[in-house]
């Protein structure tokens, strides 16, 4: 009996090393030493399928944004219904054991980032790569692309729904909250209140923020750690969850995922700017100009 406790105690030890070893951003070099993994799926995210078609890495399938985050009248890119969402991981090859790697095409950093985002919501939290720089980094490290389409069996997948989305109520139940913070992730100048066609502009009343567009670079690479943690110290320095926003939940999932780099909780308001503005009983408030 104690030998065959010891033996599940080891593989117990096992799956969960390697669970750890699964880090949120790989580079090309490592895609390139596991793609051939037999659990690694690799998702090419672009807006036009065009972009796939024309090149990708071998063995990459196309993702389309809108079939895990699709738009409806009550907004844009939507938390997808599960019973769809399941069909879609289930038809790109996914199963619960898979690793997925996410890459994206020029600047398509932030859907891609709201892919990851989704994929971790419906169970795949920890099982979700991200390749940093996407295909431009690929080829720069000198590896190929093509234009051959895979051939891939269905995955078979259950869905494990998390709480990593939340809508208005979540948001405006820890406005005041010591234990939460809320992050508005667009530029900082429609932060300060610069006009954006919704109806009320300026940010979510207390929201502190982190600009999506300085988590990357120039060449669409994530920051350094350091780098990072230089925008998430001043918001909060201790580790405490965030629940980030933007104007549709797109360009926030950048931050959710540099949060995730740095090892924040992270939570995602879906309904973001678009919905929020326009309840005119929720709060929004301006930066105060400074006198010079």
């Amino acid at each position: 009996m104690k030998k065959i406790a010891l033996f599940l105690f080891g593989i117990l030890q096992i799956n969960y090393s390697q669970a750890q070893d699964i880090t949120v951003l790989v580079s090309p070099q490592w895609l390139s030493e596991h793609k051939s993994d037999a659990n690694l799926v690799l998702l090419q995210v672009n807006f036009l399928k065009i972009d796939y078609d024309d090149e990708h890495i071998a063995g990459a399938r196309y993702l389309w944004p809108g079939w895990l985050a699709p738009d409806s009248p009550v907004g844009a890119m939507n938390d997808p219904d599960p019973v769809k969402a399941k069909e879609v991981i289930e038809s790109l090859g996914i199963s619960n054991d898979s690793h997925v790697v996410l890459c994206h095409v020029r600047g398509e950093v932030s859907p891609t980032a709201r892919m990851f985002l989704t994929l971790e919501n419906f169970g795949l939290k920890g099982h979700v790569s991200f390749l940093n720089g996407g295909v431009d980094a690929w080829k720069k490290a000198g590896y190929p692309v093509t234009k051959d389409v895979p051939t891939f069996k269905k995955g078979k997948f259950k869905i494990n729904k998390g709480a990593l989305v939340v809508d208005k109520n979540y948001v405006l139940k820890h406005l005041h909250s010591d234990s939460v913070t809320i992050v508005d992730a667009r530029m900082k100048r429609f932060y300060d209140g610069e006009s954006t066609g919704n109806p009320r502009d300026g940010h979510i009343a207390g929201a502190k923020n982190i600009p999506y567009t300085e988590m990357i670079d120039a060449t669409n690479v994530f920051k350094s750690d350091e780098q990072l943690q230089a925008y998430f110290t001043p918001v909060s320095e201790a580790k405490k969850p965030m629940v980030v926003y933007c104007f549709i939940g797109q360009t926030a999932s950048v931050v959710y995922m540099a949060g995730r780099i740095l090892g924040y909780p992270m939570k995602l308001y879906d309904g973001s700017m678009q919905e929020w503005s326009r309840i005119k009983e929720l709060p929004m408030e301006v930066t105060e100009k400074k006198e010079k």
